[in-house]
């Protein structure tokens, strides 16, 4: 799609073409149909390079719920507009990833985001490029670097994209937070770690190499890894190492000795079909996110359903999302759920100190408390919560509903995900849920 784009940017990017010249674009070599897998790591655990101990659990929590009800609004934004726009803020990323980028290969953290197709990194030479802790990576030092010329099945496959003087395939990016990138599209070799020491090479990754960059960064990510469901995603790049498939299993907030994983191709089937639920994904409006039907919540004996605005659009009604802490539910269901949890839950209900969560209880450390059975009904099959998905813990005596109200749109959060395998089948059309300790018991 061809952009309208100021002067002064015209003038930006000529300075790019002037630096980069026009190469033939390859399609990427299929690599072997072995799979991977690599590490995912919270922003904030303290294996993160952004985790901050200065903070509290009570303003960790805090914080990522206001990222939760910010990333939503940015899904909201992205169905009912088709301007250059995209949910991502990129101080908002729940998972970082480590790859690395070139030859030889520069090491690189980037966020991965279910909600984003696009992968993108700051290159140099900086026309305007944030700080990061790591070096920016530099094209001219990368034997396998080359340019994607215009009017190819890859310069095409984002929205955003537009020609140079010189035929370059070049992309604009620009958020609602302000934050924005341009550069131009280029394919490089990306090496993952998998299973361990061991590394996988992919050839001819097609992304964005950002010369132009601004806005709210944490100063850790060099840019993004999307995961979505569009053919410029990671997912879809990988060929048959990757198969259409991913999954990951993520690990409780209270687990510091584990890494959550992500896996691709052969390693992210989720299988045992005793234990497995799997539910159809829906094509919706934007064919970035995953789209899911829930048709109701199960809280004990009671069966809780939406009000009749949201039953008339039951098809494809919550998107599930790795980079949303929270589960977000409309406010008619959301109320009735909070009043089922009340009525079973026996603990002393106290203030949240933040004064911005909705439930919270007097819930020691050491307390054995039940809950009562909760089941998240999605089309195709029941997936049970355990207490890390209900409530998390924020700090050593109280804890807090992990599910809150939101007027315009549902979204199946990461702690809800917590202790699932969770996998996405883009041939088949599915994402499943198979209950797994990904790492050591929580605490909660």
């Amino acid at each position: 799609m061809i952009l309208m784009i100021t002067s002064k940017l015209i003038s930006y990017l000529a300075l790019i073409t002037l630096i980069f010249s026009t190469c033939e674009f390859h399609q990427p070599a299929e690599a072997k149909s072995n799979g991977f897998t690599t590490d995912l790591i919270h922003r904030d655990s303290p294996h993160s390079p952004s985790y901050d101990p200065s903070l509290s659990s009570s303003q960790r929590i805090i914080n990522a719920l206001k990222r939760s009800f910010h990333r939503a609004r940015r899904f909201k934004e992205r169905r009912t507009t088709r301007s250059p726009q995209s949910d991502l803020i990129y101080s908002t990323g729940a998972y970082l990833m480590k790859f690395s980028i070139g030859t030889p290969p520069l090491p690189s953290i980037a966020i991965a985001d279910t909600g984003s197709d696009i992968i993108w990194t700051q290159c140099q030479p900086c026309l305007q490029c944030i700080n990061q802790s790591l070096p920016i990576f530099q094209p001219k030092n990368s034997s396998t670097y080359t340019n994607i010329s215009c009017n190819t099945p890859h310069c095409n496959s984002l929205p955003e994209t537009y020609c140079s003087s010189r035929r370059n395939c070049l992309y604009s990016e620009k958020y609602e937070d302000g934050s924005f990138t341009y550069g131009q599209m280029a394919t490089d070799t990306f090496t993952l770690a998998s299973n361990g020491r061991k590394t996988v090479s992919v050839p001819k990754i097609t992304f964005g190499c950002g010369f132009k960059n601004g806005g709210i960064f944490s100063g850790i990510e060099s840019g993004i890894v999307g995961l979505g469901r569009g053919e410029a995603s990671l997912v879809r790049q990988l060929g048959r190492l990757g198969q259409g498939r991913f999954s990951y299993c993520l690990v409780s907030l209270s687990d510091h000795s584990n890494s959550s994983k992500l896996h691709f191709g052969a390693n992210a089937r989720v299988s045992g079909s005793k234990r497995v639920v799997s539910t159809p994904l829906v094509e919706r409006d934007h064919d970035t996110f995953y789209y899911l039907t829930l048709e109701g919540i199960s809280v004990g004996n009671q069966r809780l359903e939406f009000d009749k605005a949201w039953r008339d659009r039951v098809e494809g009604n919550i998107i599930i999302d790795s980079g949303t802490t929270f589960t977000l539910l409309p406010p008619g269901l959301y109320d009735r759920f909070e009043e089922a949890i009340k009525s079973y839950m026996k603990l002393e209900e106290i203030e949240d100190p933040e004064g911005e969560l909705r439930l919270c209880y007097l819930w020691r450390n050491d307390d054995d408390v039940e809950i009562p059975e909760i089941r998240v009904e999605l089309r195709g099959g029941d997936v049970k919560w355990k207490r890390e998905n209900v409530f998390v813990r924020t700090s050593d005596a109280s804890v807090c509903l992990a599910v809150q109200p939101s007027k315009d749109i549902a979204i199946y959060g990461n702690l809800a995900q917590v202790n699932f395998l969770v996998g996405y089948d883009l041939v088949k059309g599915t994402v499943s849920f198979k209950p797994t300790h990904c790492g050591t018991p929580s605490t909660l």
